[in-house]
């Protein structure tokens, strides 16, 4: 399996293909006076701060080939005219695709139909009224 540090999300207005290349990922760091990987565990742990978020999805856009002034006025409008929280998932989510790779499109499909056969392998003539739960409801 090949992992690409590219992700493609729905965020703001549409789907978006963004991706912290070795070059972004040293920008992100001057931006935030931080490593990569700080910045990460600030964002997963609370500590962020809002450049954390800004920086992250602007130079991820510009990375994914959004040109500059265009990720800029994306960022302006979606990011920081908004609750920072609101793209905080989005954030952590480009930084870790950056870092640690993302998985391409085929593992996902592979992945999500091993999951679907694993779940039909239920019988669906379990008796669901032993449920301790669905006996306090009946």
């Amino acid at each position: 399996m090949s992992r690409s540090a590219s992700i493609t999300l729905a965020w703001a207005d549409g789907d978006y293909h963004f991706r912290l290349a070795w070059g972004e990922i040293m920008q992100v760091q001057e931006a935030t006076d931080a490593g990569p990987f700080v910045v990460l565990g600030r964002l997963q742990d609370g500590t962020w701060r809002v450049e954390d978020i800004s920086s992250v999805i602007r130079l991820g856009l510009i990375g994914g080939g959004l040109e500059p002034p265009k990720a800029l006025k994306l960022t302006r409008t979606y990011v920081e005219s908004r609750p920072p929280v609101e793209n905080l998932l989005i954030a952590i989510a480009i930084l870790q695709a950056g870092l640690m790779g993302a998985p391409d499109e085929e593992e996902v499909k592979k992945n999500e139909s091993q999951m679907m056969a694993t779940d039909s392998t239920i019988s669906p003539t379990e008796n669901f009224a032993s449920d301790p739960f669905t006996e306090r409801a009946q």
